[in-house]
């Protein structure tokens, strides 16, 4: 395992380049060695010697007057390594001094405290519709783990005061960097990248990691969104079509549209809707009636629907409803009232906030 995630480092690092300049390196070095052995019949150490000043351009002399085709090759020698020696400067100049060494050291950091996580949450992509995402999910409590693959976006969104950000630098279609984000011990995975084929892939692949998980993904074309569904998306969200009739309404239902603002956290006067699971509620309130519950009366918050076992929603249910196993009520109220419900009426399990 140790050995698995150090080879999806190495790919998600992208050290190619590095790679490269070395084996260039070697490569020249090598053929330096060879060719002054070959050519002017060198000993090992000799030519090692002969190498070495040339490609360090010292200004040492000769240890014997040269052939002329020592003469020519030292001098196409001498001027391909300048090209080398160019090359393997500038490449560990980026790596030092444009912080890619630090970030591949930021990256072995998270990747080692993100092996650790459970039952999280992994956001995919930390644009507009990615950050609003982490921080609605960060102020419920979950556990997130971002993938991004531009560092200056969760640069930025840390300097800003938002704290450090459980991140996988790298390209979230690929499974080295879903693994690294541990897919396999999330519960769910909310892909919002810019373009459509992207999420399609990330849905696909997170899907065939983890059969469980549950995939909230974005679109920016209709069409998109039974490719993603069908890529294993159990939900398609569209915020542009979702803000165009958040728009509209507001001009032909204004007060409904500022109630919903309230319950999404962005009215002065803020309410929170909030699930209460039947398997969640503590043993003593199971199989209790909503009139017997009294959860207005003993929270202030007040039930406005139930979602049965059979997938069927009832708004408004009845106070003499029974709610049974497998339903979920749906409960409304301020943070205050919230926290009051979740401390009278669930058992918290781990994961749960």
């Amino acid at each position: 395992m140790p050995n698995n995630n150090l080879v999806a480092l190495w790919k998600r690092a992208n050290l190619s380049r590095f790679v490269l300049a070395l084996l260039l390196a070697v490569f020249s070095f090598g053929a330096g060695i060879i060719g002054f052995m070959v050519i002017e019949g060198y000993g090992l150490l000799d030519a090692v010697y002969m190498t070495m000043i040339t490609v360090s351009t010292v200004g040492f002399g000769e240890l014997h007057p040269m052939s002329p085709t020592g003469r020519l090759f030292v001098s196409v020698y001498i001027f391909f390594n300048l090209l080398v020696i160019a090359y393997l400067v500038s490449v560990l100049t980026t790596y030092i001094f444009d912080g890619e060494l630090r970030t591949i050291f930021k990256m072995f950091k998270s990747d080692h405290e993100i092996r650790g996580y459970s039952d999280h949450v992994i956001v995919c992509g930390f644009g507009r519709n990615g950050r609003k995402a982490y921080h609605e999910l960060r102020a419920n409590g979950a556990r997130v783990v971002v993938i991004e693959q531009n560092q200056n976006l969760l640069r930025d969104a840390s300097e800003e005061g938002e704290g450090a950000i459980p991140a996988v630098f790298g390209d979230a279609t690929t499974d080295e960097t879903l693994r690294a984000a541990g897919v396999e011990k999330a519960r769910a995975l909310i892909t919002a990248l810019p373009k459509d084929a992207d999420n399609v892939f990330v849905a696909l692949t997170a899907r065939e990691l983890n059969p469980h998980i549950k995939i909230i993904a974005r679109a920016s074309l209709k069409t998109s969104e039974s490719k993603l569904l069908r890529a294993g998306a159990d939900s398609v969200v569209m915020p542009d079509e979702i803000g165009g009739s958040h728009m509209a309404n507001l001009v032909v239902r204004p007060e409904v549209i500022r109630f919903l603002e309230m319950i999404n956290g962005l009215g002065p006067n803020k309410l929170r809707l909030e699930e209460m699971s039947y398997r969640d509620l503590r043993r003593e309130w199971q199989g209790m009636s909503i009139r017997e519950l009294d959860i207005r009366s003993r929270t202030g918050a007040t039930v406005i629907g139930l979602k049965l076992s059979t997938g069927e929603f009832i708004v408004s249910p009845s106070a003499d409803t029974r709610p049974a196993a497998g339903d979920v009520l749906l409960v409304l109220g301020t943070d205050e009232q919230v926290k009051a419900l979740v401390r009278q009426f669930i058992t918290l399990g781990p994961g749960r906030h």
